[in-house]
């Protein structure tokens, strides 16, 4: 069977020092350079003969997306590689805490992306399946439909990724890693990338019908950060299967009704982002 005629992309991840003052007009002809006299050789800071990347790129990865299983084979005319220039974040994470009457509740972590600590973390974690590059394609998918202006009433489409899994199968770590690579990917069109991660737990308050409000104050703070148009924001909710087991158990009337505002409160607010038809905003959720 013929494959079908089609250009290839092969996506060139390149990690700027931190002492570096190029701009990334200034770098991409010495990337351009570098791939023609070496190919698609990665660079970890070896001497060459351009000595202007030495002094400025800390390495240069390529990456090729498009060896998926399942799909036809592909007959490339022509290559396109694309460049992803970006620093990398060392400040670690913060806590990000909420008033709770008298008490402060340690409701999220907060990273600055890309992070140096999940830097590398996509190329460790191993499948048995393309799960990886289906999650990549999914984020592509939903940046194109909201730059063309999609009406999910006629083409259903969410932005919520819901992972299920045995525990310790790696399902919040690629959710890390995943928001580390598209904060790469993306690093030309978002001048800033954010990873709030919120653990489940932290949103139910020892105080009877206060938790539904911390679930609004939570995300009241989000919402502050996905109207930055500069922006890209990424949610991961942990330990997501908590919520659903306290609003099984209050509708067997075992558990006060304040589990079930927090339940409520937070598809409620998850609602009202998905609203945002700009295409800062990419969900993944936990369970």
């Amino acid at each position: 069977m013929k494959g079908i005629q089609s250009q290839k992309v092969i996506n060139v991840e390149v990690l700027k020092k931190q002492t570096s003052r190029l701009t990334r007009e200034q770098l991409n002809p010495y990337l351009k350079e570098y791939v023609e006299k070496y190919g698609t050789k990665d660079y970890h800071g070896e001497a060459n003969e351009i000595n202007i990347l030495c002094s400025n790129v800390e390495s240069i990865t390529f990456h090729d997306d498009t060896n998926m299983e399942g799909i036809m084979p592909v007959c490339y005319g022509t290559v396109e590689h694309q460049y992803h220039i970006f620093t990398i974040e060392d400040s670690g994470p913060e806590l990000q805490e909420l008033d709770d009457k008298e008490d402060e509740v340690p409701a999220a972590t907060h990273w600055q992306l890309p992070s140096s600590e999940f830097h590398g973390l996509w190329e460790t974690l191993i499948y048995d399946n393309n799960v990886k590059m289906q999650l990549l394609n999914f984020v592509q998918t939903t940046m194109l439909f909201s730059d063309r202006g999609v009406n999910s009433n006629i083409i259903s489409w969410n932005r919520v990724v819901l992972l299920h899994g045995p525990p310790g199968t790696g399902k919040t770590s690629l959710c890390r890693a995943l928001a580390h690579k598209m904060a790469i990917r993306l690093s030309h069109r978002y001048s800033n990338s954010q990873l709030v991660e919120i653990n489940s737990h932290s949103l139910f308050s020892k105080w009877f019908s206060e938790s539904g409000k911390l679930v609004m104050k939570m995300f009241a703070k989000i919402q502050e950060l996905i109207e930055d148009p500069d922006c890209l924001v990424t949610v991961l909710i942990d330990e997501v299967e908590s919520l659903a087991r306290a609003r099984q158990s209050a509708s067997s009337n075992n558990e006060p009704s304040d589990s079930v505002r927090v339940v409520n409160a937070l598809l409620t607010q998850i609602d009202q982002i998905k609203r945002y038809c700009s295409s800062n905003y990419v969900r993944q959720v936990r369970l």
